[in-house]
């Protein structure tokens, strides 16, 4: 129950940017920072950890995979964005969902707001058409 509601929380959109943020993006970029940033959790080949649905010990679950087989393109760009930003704690409890233990961390102050966003659509570069369109839609209209 806990993760539907988590799950219901984080599809709600915040209304503060429109849904092609990861446009026009430098992927070169976004690959490298990547590579820097985020491959030591999520895998070089966007992985993921192994048995990332099972909390650890510490009631925190491992980072998911980024690619297809994950869950990263069942949310909107937005969240995406403060998740990377702020971590998983803070992102979520921005949502009103408290009391969810993550391992993301925020990378606000190492990372500029493009470079978030380099990465962010670097990885969605790398989903099937298909996951790319569902996942766009999952973004609230462009004007």
């Amino acid at each position: 129950m806990k993760r539907f509601l988590i799950l219901a929380a984080c599809s709600l959109a915040t209304g503060a940017i429109a849904g092609h943020e990861l446009d026009d993006r430098d992927l070169t970029n976004g690959q490298s920072l990547y590579v820097e940033h985020c491959a030591s959790c999520h895998g070089a080949n966007l992985e993921g950890q192994p048995d990332w649905r099972m909390p650890n010990e510490n009631g925190v679950l491992p980072a998911p995979p980024h690619d297809e087989t994950g869950h990263t393109w069942h949310h909107d760009n937005q969240l995406l964005f403060e998740y990377t930003q702020l971590g998983g704690e803070e992102a979520l409890a921005a949502r009103g969902v408290t009391g969810f233990a993550s391992g993301m961390p925020g990378f606000g102050g190492a990372l500029t707001d493009d470079d978030i966003w380099d990465i962010l659509a670097y990885i969605r570069s790398t989903w099937p058409e298909r996951v790319q369109e569902i996942q766009a839609g999952r973004n609230p209209p462009h004007d």
